[in-house]
């Protein structure tokens, strides 16, 4: 085995933010993408880097293949949680928000979307459509021929656009919504609401069972919603306040009560109006957003 290269020309090193955001698309789960790393880390350091010709293209592959092993496992655990089940929310940069296409597919909207598909299209897509991963690199990734990837790259790619919002919202007009919604939820103003959400609204919170009160399946409708969110912050026991933060590339709004972070949510907006909210209650996924993860492709 050669000699390991100085830490900060360690090819590991240089594209770690990149590894951490292809796993972290694969697995909507930041504990499980840094598991995949350190296990991805301890098999770069058995290699002999004198046959590693590419070394950003082989650490891709190291990393797919054990998101690949996480994802199967996840799935099976995530058939036992309790509630619905959303990815984990990260606080990121405003360079993220600047990469208009990157921001798209790091949104909760678009993780929950991938959700629904399989392992390998998701690992697929996730290489294909976000990180334009050549088909033969990605075919070497998840151990299948660069024609079968072509065609589950196909599949995959139409059942993501069949799902995910219709019409690509222009920055200013989500922020614009959110800070709407914002300031009608901090007011209680059950009008306000009514005016900033879609009639057939849907809204999904997370709580892993472990928040009185919560929501565990989803709300579906603009009066339903704007009475329960009012109604439930009135019996808020002490001072809850509502504030925006920069969430998976996008503006998002959080929950303080009594100034501890209680919730997070994410939300998609069309024609001005909102569509979907994706709230996390559970404190085991709250730990992402006091400080900003680093992403790139």
């Amino acid at each position: 085995m050669s000699s390991p290269a100085p830490a900060g020309e360690d090819p590991f090193v240089i594209h770690r933010r990149l590894l951490f955001t292809i796993a972290y698309e694969m697995l909507g789960s930041a504990a499980d993408a840094e598991d995949v790393l350190q296990e991805s880390w301890l098999r770069w350091q058995e290699v002999d880097r004198s046959e590693i010709r590419a070394p950003r293209a082989y650490l891709v592959r190291v990393v797919t293949r054990q998101g690949l092993n996480h994802l199967r496992a996840a799935s099976r655990r995530r058939e036992d949680y309790v509630g619905e089940w959303l990815p984990e929310p990260l606080l990121t940069s405003p360079d993220v928000a600047d990469d208009v296409e990157l921001a798209e597919n790091l949104s909760i909207a678009m993780l929950t979307v991938l959700e629904t598909l399989v392992p390998a299209e998701r690992a697929v897509f996730v290489l294909r459509e976000v990180f334009d991963v050549p088909y033969d690199e990605i075919a070497d990734a998840v151990g299948k021929t660069p024609a079968a990837v072509r065609q589950i790259a196909h599949r995959a790619k139409d059942h993501v656009q069949a799902r995910r919002p219709r019409v690509r919202v222009v920055r200013s007009e989500h922020e614009e919504a959110v800070e709407r919604l914002v300031a009608a939820l901090n007011t209680g103003n059950i009008q306000g609401l009514m005016d900033i959400l879609a009639p057939d609204v849907v809204s999904v919170a997370d709580s892993g069972g472990k928040v009185r009160g919560a929501a565990r399946r989803p709300i579906v409708g603009a009066d339903r919603l704007a009475r329960y969110l009012v109604g439930g912050m009135a019996k808020a026991a002490g001072d809850l306040a509502v504030t925006t933060m920069r969430v998976n590339g996008r503006l998002a709004f959080r929950m303080e009560l009594n100034g501890q972070l209680v919730a997070v949510a994410s939300v998609t907006v069309e024609n001005g109006k909102v569509t979907q909210i994706f709230s996390t209650a559970n404190p085991d996924k709250l730990g992402r957003l006091e400080q900003e993860t680093a992403l790139s492709r």
